[in-house]
């Protein structure tokens, strides 16, 4: 069958197209070069003036998992509520359905959402939960840095060659597309009664330091060459004066791409009265210095969330912040903790007002959306749901000018906003969350409209209103059937797990099942996200994507900003 999309503005900066007008066509669910004459077009969708972009891709948003689970078990009364009401916007995951999600997520031109933390342990019930998410893609970064068996091998001087071999069995047990570190050895440090843990800090009985985790894996994950960088929550999330710990993250990535995740959270001075800046100025000169590092913000949106993190030091921090004053952290035995914490951000409060001015300052700042990405970090800075709005306040100087008469005034005149009034093109908008996104995390068939890439497609009526334009595509291809007409879902499909199998030595699985018959109960293969757990095939359910670029390659590409 042959699709046509007839007169599109196409927006798709792997092409430098930037509203060229121009037809797409579709075969076989995937986009193919213009046919010949005489060829039958069965299917004809005239956008003639509509905005045509390849489907958006989220790379970092918490939508499966125990911390999921674990928000919707605590504030029940968030589904219960919308489920009855029906009213606006979602305000945390914990209202959402997995189904709800697929079909938010495609109602906005998403196809393809990355859940950033997959703990190895919970990883079966993580692929359960997404495969239960309709219409869109997802892929899942695996949690290393907190686990006893890693923290055994560096205290045993391992060599860098047993990391990789367990870093890349982890990958494959769990079916994951990327490596993630969260607060690297504050989990562990946590279970020491450790309540605060910086990048020098050592792991009490391990005798192994944050900075030497979060080094030891990044290197793995160029040695056996991950297409995505390692994945980075740093340490002292929330902290003032903490730009010091993001900047010396960068400076111990020592040249090798890196990705530190929501980086607004990092983007904190300690000046003033009351002790707490923005140092987004700051932040971003260390990012234009350090080429091989890339950021997703984190955008801070004000209403009720729930915030969900593996980072125990963190959460547990904030546990007497929460709104409603209910809270939940756990303990993974070997492996890692976490916590649940409901919040309010609220206009009127001079820290949330900063937060959320720190967060547009940064966007805004960076002038570089190959090496920025567009995230709340859901739920943390605020619901998914909420894109649009985020979008159209990079998009309208005049709408964040309104916005800030609503904000503390006293948060207001330390921020830098008001003079920044650049406003992103709709160029800009695809780069962050289409091309580039693709890139970064190896997804070589989507993220584009050249012919071979997957027939994800996003159609827009273009409005002055960047919320309104963005909160309901008009048309959404996924694997080029039509999933959504003038916002509203036409069919549930199934989407699809995107990830990536690498060779290692078989030795380190007998060493791993040593270690599991020693301190577990359990059996290794409990820990492998096997086939036969899904309804859908396994070809259907699952796809394998090709390795990146050796490590001999990392320190020059990462030089060269791979990612444009």
């Amino acid at each position: 069958m042959l699709t046509r999309l007839t007169g599109g503005q196409v927006f798709d900066p792997a092409q430098g197209l930037n509203g060229t007008v121009q037809d797409l066509f579709v075969r076989d669910g995937a986009i193919v070069s213009k046919p010949g004459s005489g060829v039958r077009i069965d299917a004809d969708y005239d956008v003639s003036g509509k905005i045509v972009m390849a489907g958006a891709i989220d790379i970092h948003s918490h939508i499966a998992g125990g911390n999921v689970n674990t928000a919707r078990l605590l504030l029940p009364e968030q589904h219960r509520n919308f489920m009855a009401r029906k009213l606006g916007h979602a305000f945390s995951t914990a209202r959402w359905s997995t189904t709800e999600t697929g079909y938010r997520y495609a109602q906005m031109g998403y196809t393809t959402v990355v859940e950033p933390a997959v703990l190895p342990a919970n990883a079966l019930d993580a692929h359960l939960q997404m495969a239960d998410i309709p219409i869109i893609d997802t892929a899942g970064l695996a949690i290393l840095g907190n686990d006893d068996f890693l923290l055994r091998l560096l205290r045993a001087k391992a060599s860098q060659n047993q990391v990789n071999d367990y870093v890349a069995w982890t990958l494959q047990a769990t079916r994951c597309l990327g490596l993630k570190v969260i607060n690297a050895g504050g989990a562990n440090a946590f279970k020491s009664n450790v309540r605060s843990f910086a990048l020098d800090d050592v792991v009490p009985d391990y005798g192994v330091s944050s900075r030497q985790i979060l080094q030891t894996l990044q290197r793995a994950a160029c040695d056996i060459q991950l297409p995505h960088p390692v994945h980075v929550h740093c340490n002292n999330l929330g902290i003032p004066g903490n730009v010091d710990t993001a900047i010396a993250t960068m400076e111990a990535a020592q040249g090798l791409p890196m990705h530190l995740a929501h980086i607004q959270f990092y983007g904190y001075g300690n000046e003033g009265g009351r002790g707490f800046s923005s140092a987004a100025a700051k932040l971003i000169d260390g990012f234009n210095q350090h080429r091989n590092i890339t950021m997703d913000v984190g955008q801070v949106l004000f209403g009720r969330t729930v915030t969900i993190s593996g980072d125990v030091i963190a959460q547990y921090s904030r546990r007497n912040d929460a709104t409603p004053n209910k809270w939940v952290m756990w303990d993974a035995e070997c492996e890692g903790s976490g916590g649940a914490v409901p919040y309010h951000y609220q206009q009127k409060s001079f820290v949330n007002s900063l937060q959320w001015l720190i967060g547009l300052e940064i966007f805004l700042l960076a002038e570089d959306p190959w090496r920025l990405f567009f995230t709340t970090d859901h739920p943390n800075g605020g619901p998914f749901t909420r894109y649009p709005h985020l979008i159209r306040l990079l998009m309208d100087y005049d709408f964040r000018l309104e916005c800030m008469a609503e904000l503390n005034q006293e948060a207001v005149a330390m921020s830098l906003l008001k003079e920044l009034k650049k406003e992103f093109s709709l160029y800009e908008i695809a780069v962050m969350t289409r091309t580039a996104a693709a890139r970064m995390l190896g997804l070589k068939d989507r993220g584009h409209l050249m012919p071979g890439a997957i027939a994800d497609i996003a159609v827009y009526t273009p409005e002055a209103d960047k919320e309104a334009m963005f909160s309901a595509a008009d048309l959404v291809f996924k694997n080029g059937e039509l999933a959504v007409k003038n916002g509203v879902v036409q069919q549930r499909r199934n989407g699809a797990t995107q990830m990536i199998q690498l060779p290692f030595d078989r030795q380190i699985k007998r060493e791993l099942q040593a270690y599991y018959d020693r301190f577990y109960n359990l059996s290794l293969d409990n820990f492998k996200v096997a086939d036969v757990s899904f309804r859908q095939a396994d070809s259907e359910r699952f796809v394998s994507h090709d390795a990146g670029q050796p490590y001999s390659a990392c320190r020059e590409a990462a030089a060269n900003t791979i990612y444009q």
